[in-house]
């Protein structure tokens, strides 16, 4: 199958700014993240996606890919893997690209890659967080504990032992690239590699730091407060600027997603705002009517029950909901009424009803079993809870 365009996968324009392809990354990275997304296709995705960001956030494959395609990010690209009968490439007509990538493919391939230098923003990370039906509901705040890749509190980052610094690289005099002569098909060129000695850092620690080991970072336990607000779902997240893992060559810190994971009511159902639940009544309460208490997530309220109600009728109530995330005020709550058939009686009752059966022209004596088959017929016996 042929890939499909980046800017496709990523969901931006051509023109999008890194920013624009940084955030789509992101947010698409966590909606098929594995872990996360279960489809049978989220791991393709994810990988497809990946890929794309890795090209257009390079400056330089960007450019690339921007003007030969996905033959640009083929292993073979500008290889030569036809010999030199592809110089009609120079126009954009074939796999090789213009002099600076015949140079890179051919001479070290230093011209393409990023500075290794650069600040570079650390990884982000994902936190799962346990909330009770009540604690999404209403909201609350959770401290959450949870190892990450921190600054080295001793060598303050910079990977020296203390009282040590690191020093310029004497090969690359601190560039982290060296410049390298070779003799080529198309005579003697110059070319930039990557220093042996720094490797590319531009820097060499000579006396590295004990507690990190000269890379300057260590994993460490980290905890932060987390504001849950009032009316989150089961798989929403929250992100937490700069609680991820540290960046690199002084870059920001990545980002802590909050993943809320809502336990289920033994009372009630819920959908967005919305709340559900079942309440069982009697057969004389619906058909005789009554006033009855009904829980409600914001405590108990009184129910009017008309006369005649039949089973599965469903009555709101305004406000008793969930708070709205994102939106004023709170969703309903929907009660459905179920009428429940008695499965002993005493004599009473047996009795009571009888008459009932007689005055509704019932024989209850000839047919007194089919009549209470009938009763539980009509009236479905209830459970606890209903969504609908």
């Amino acid at each position: 199958m042929a890939k499909r365009d980046y800017y496709e996968v990523l969901g931006v324009s051509k023109g999008a700014s890194d920013d624009e392809i940084k955030k789509a990354y992101r947010k698409l990275s966590k909606q098929y993240h594995p872990d996360i997304n279960k489809a049978a296709d989220a791991e393709d995705k994810f990988k497809e996606i990946s890929e794309a960001y890795e090209v257009l956030s390079d400056s330089q494959r960007r450019a690339a890919y921007d003007q030969y395609g996905h033959a640009s990010t083929d292993p073979n690209y500008g290889a030569g893997g036809g010999g030199f009968g592809g110089f009609e490439g120079f126009s954009g007509g074939s796999s090789f690209g213009g002099f600076e990538d015949i140079f890179d493919s051919f001479f070290g391939g230093g011209g393409r890659s990023s500075n290794p230098n650069a600040p570079r923003q650390g990884d982000d990370l994902q936190y799962s967080l346990n909330l009770s039906f009540e604690e999404a509901i209403f909201g609350t705040e959770k401290t959450v504990k949870y190892n990450r890749e921190d600054l080295c509190q001793t060598c303050s980052g910079s990977g020296a032992k203390a009282g040590t610094h690191a020093e310029t690289c004497a090969k690359c005099a601190g560039t982290g690239t060296i410049n390298v002569q070779r003799q080529t098909p198309l005579g003697r060129v110059m070319s930039k590699q990557v220093c042996p000695d720094c490797q590319g850092k531009g820097k060499i620690i000579k006396d590295p730091c004990t507690d990190c080991g000269g890379s300057g970072r260590k994993k460490v336990a980290h905890s932060v407060k987390v504001n849950v607000p009032a009316g989150v779902e089961n798989g929403q997240q929250m992100r937490l600027s700069n609680q991820g893992e540290a960046g690199l060559n002084g870059g920001p810190y990545g980002d802590l997603y909050v993943v809320f994971k809502v336990a289920p009511s033994k009372t009630f159902e819920r959908d967005g705002a919305e709340i559900y639940y079942e309440l069982p009544i009697s057969f004389v309460q619906a058909t005789l009517g009554d006033e009855i208490e009904v829980p409600t997530v914001h405590g108990k309220v009184k129910l009017r029950i008309p006369a005649g109600t039949e089973t599965s009728t469903s009555f709101r109530l305004r406000g008793k909901g969930a708070p709205k995330l994102h939106g004023n005020g709170n969703g309903d709550q929907k009660v459905t009424v179920e009428i429940i058939t008695p499965k002993t009686l005493n004599e009473a009752q047996k009795k009571a009803l009888r008459e009932f059966a007689l005055a509704s022209g019932d024989h209850v004596k000839e047919q007194e079993e089919g009549f209470f088959d009938k009763m539980k017929d009509a009236f479905n016996t209830g459970g606890k809870k209903k969504k609908r």
